[in-house]
């Protein structure tokens, strides 16, 4: 018995992954299906109504390729991998995106894939440019610029310049995020499809915008030069620079491409116009090429035809779908600004709530220090009134004290009349003690004098006496005159010791009555030493007396009148300067 082989059995179905600008889907597709039947899913799957525009692009080798429709998906190179991928790409690209691009989903899809291609440098950009239209990036992503939500640093995450425009001028981020912010300013009240929109249309006319280039060699000179292809024709550029073509060819001016392997073959609607010739080194490229060429020329014929049933629709459909955003626009906008009105209206309510919250608590406690203020000038007043009574009663009490003093005063002043009499009389009586101390005075002097002159008569009469007795007795001795009888002898010496005697005794009554006189005299001064300085006590307990009384006085009045005088001493300048030369005189006595 033998056994036949069995055949391996082949998958019926394949995964499939497709990356968007904005998204990655995944499919399971069967074996049997054509290209257009993934292209068809991918569309409806995404909503997208001008499919012409686009395509499913693969990478083979070195280079890549678009998704043939008419061929079966695993007939084609497409990669061996599972799941296979392919990139949902615009693969044409309009002259005049506000006129060809209907449906908004188009637009976003080629804003999406242009802001990538300038981003990468894919698209060369000028610095300014690239500023301005990331300004209208970042609005399409975050709306209208709110200073108070949109705070510095918020584009910190976001990349919206191209690194060679980052490296062309020493700028910090923060810096060129101000640039771009005060673009983005601007823009306030845009949509997101007009922001979008205001991007292509100033990508539209960069110099590398939609176009596919590839390197080419011409066949005489064998030179190295770049083709491109874009939507309005095929241009030839130097191998450095792809901004400047050397020669265009116009899709108006071609009369037929062809291609045999490897040469190309351009022939102008002129025939008087040369044929242009290139070479390509790809059989892979020369295919993409004719492609491109191929669909850009078919783009280009039907844009200059009347448009289809299909696409008359859909831009009918597109005007009203954006009337009715618009006046959807509108009301939002119209809601949104009575929103922020009545959410102004509304702050500004809440502040003056607050407002007249605070005046009400500041006229609480205003109304409460109020009170707290009339409760204490009640007390005030009360104390006020007291004080008043008690004011009063001092007064009163200073009233009968001010009677009482001005009697004292007036018995003080009757006083000082006696004291001064009492002084007038005591200075007249020093006079006259001081007349008879000047007499007495000069009695003693003349005593002295008298007493001098009779001590010096005294000496002479004993000198005299000397001298007599001493020459009468050698006389006697030489006459032998008998002596005396001793009882003469003794009566004459007692005679002259009698007169000598008597006139001792007269010396020392006289020297005894001076010293006696001298001694009264002292006496008496001493005595009127004694009544002077008591008068002058006295003088000075009435003078303190006074100046007390009139201090209270004083001092009486003052309360009275609410406030007290400190008492001023006045110095007493009116003595008798007689007598004070007597008084400086008996204390030098």
């Amino acid at each position: 018995m033998s056994i036949l082989g069995l055949k391996k059995k082949q998958p019926k179905t394949f995964k499939v992954k497709v990356i968007t600008m904005d998204a990655e889907m995944e499919f399971s597709c069967e074996v049997k299906w054509k290209g257009k039947d993934l292209f068809d899913l991918v569309c409806r799957t995404v909503g997208l109504r001008e499919t012409w525009f686009f395509g499913l692009r693969y990478t083979v080798k070195d280079t890549y390729a678009w998704l043939k429709p008419e061929k079966r998906v695993l007939d084609q190179e497409v990669p061996k991998d599972s799941p296979i991928t392919f990139h949902f790409l615009a693969k044409f690209f309009p002259e005049k995106v506000e006129e060809e691009l209907v449906q908004e989903i188009t637009q976003h899809l080629f804003f999406l894939q242009v802001k990538k291609q300038i981003l990468d440098e894919e698209i060369f950009c000028s610095p300014e440019a690239s500023v301005l239209l990331a300004s209208y990036a970042v609005q399409a992503k975050y709306g209208d610029y709110d200073p108070n939500f949109h705070k510095p640093g918020f584009l910190a995450q976001d990349e919206l310049l191209p690194k060679r425009v980052l490296m062309q001028y020493q700028m910090t981020a923060d810096m060129w995020e101000e640039k771009i912010t005060a673009w983005y300013a601007e823009h306030r009240g845009i949509a997101r499809d007009e922001a979008e929109m205001e991007y292509l249309k100033i990508a539209q006319d960069l110099e590398m915008y939609g176009v596919s280039y590839f390197a080419i060699t011409q066949n005489k000179r064998d030179t190295d030069l770049l083709l491109g292809v874009d939507a309005q024709g095929l241009h030839i550029y130097s191998p450095n620079s792809k901004l400047n073509p050397n020669k265009s060819f116009p899709w108006s001016d071609i009369r037929n491409i062809s291609y045999s392997e490897k040469e190309f073959t351009i022939k102008p609607l002129d025939k008087k116009k040369d044929v242009f010739k290139f070479y390509s080194s790809q059989l892979r490229v020369n295919k993409l090429i004719l492609q491109l060429c191929i669909g850009n020329h078919d783009l280009f014929m039907r844009r200059r035809k009347v448009d289809s049933i299909e696409v008359q629709q859909m831009k009918a459909q597109a005007k009203e779908e954006k009337a009715r955003k618009k006046m959807e626009r509108q009301i939002l906008a119209r809601e949104k600004q009575m929103r922020e009105e009545a959410e102004r209206a509304k702050e500004e309510m809440e502040r003056r709530l607050f407002q007249l919250q605070d005046e009400a608590r500041l006229a609480n406690e205003a109304l409460l220090r109020s009170e707290e203020t009339a409760d204490l000038l009640a007390e005030k007043a009360q104390i006020a009134e007291e004080e008043a009574k008690l004011l009063a009663h001092k007064a009163a009490e200073a009233e009968q004290e001010r009677q009482r003093l001005e009697v004292t005063a007036m018995k003080t002043k009757e006083e000082k009349r006696l004291m001064e009499q009492k002084m007038r009389e005591a200075e007249q009586l020093a006079v006259k003690l001081v007349e008879q101390s000047e007499r007495r005075l000069k009695e003693a002097d003349h005593l002295k004098q008298d007493l001098t002159e009779a001590k010096d008569a005294e000496r002479r009469a004993k000198q005299k006496l000397l001298e007599i007795t001493k020459t009468t007795y050698p006389l006697i001795a030489a006459y032998s005159t008998p002596p005396a009888p001793p009882e003469a002898a003794d009566l004459g010496y007692e005679s002259a010791s009698t007169r000598l005697d008597f006139k001792d005794s007269d010396m020392k009554r006289l020297s005894m009555e001076i010293e006696r006189e001298r001694l009264e005299y002292m006496e008496k001064s001493k005595h009127l030493q004694d009544q002077l300085k008591e008068l002058k006590s006295e003088i000075e307990s009435l003078k303190l007396e006074e100046q007390q009384q009139q201090a209270g006085l004083y001092s009486l009045h003052g309360e009275a009148r609410g406030y007290v005088q400190e008492p001023v001493y006045i110095p007493h300048s009116n003595r008798n300067s007689a007598y004070m030369s007597q008084m400086a005189f008996f204390e030098e006595v």
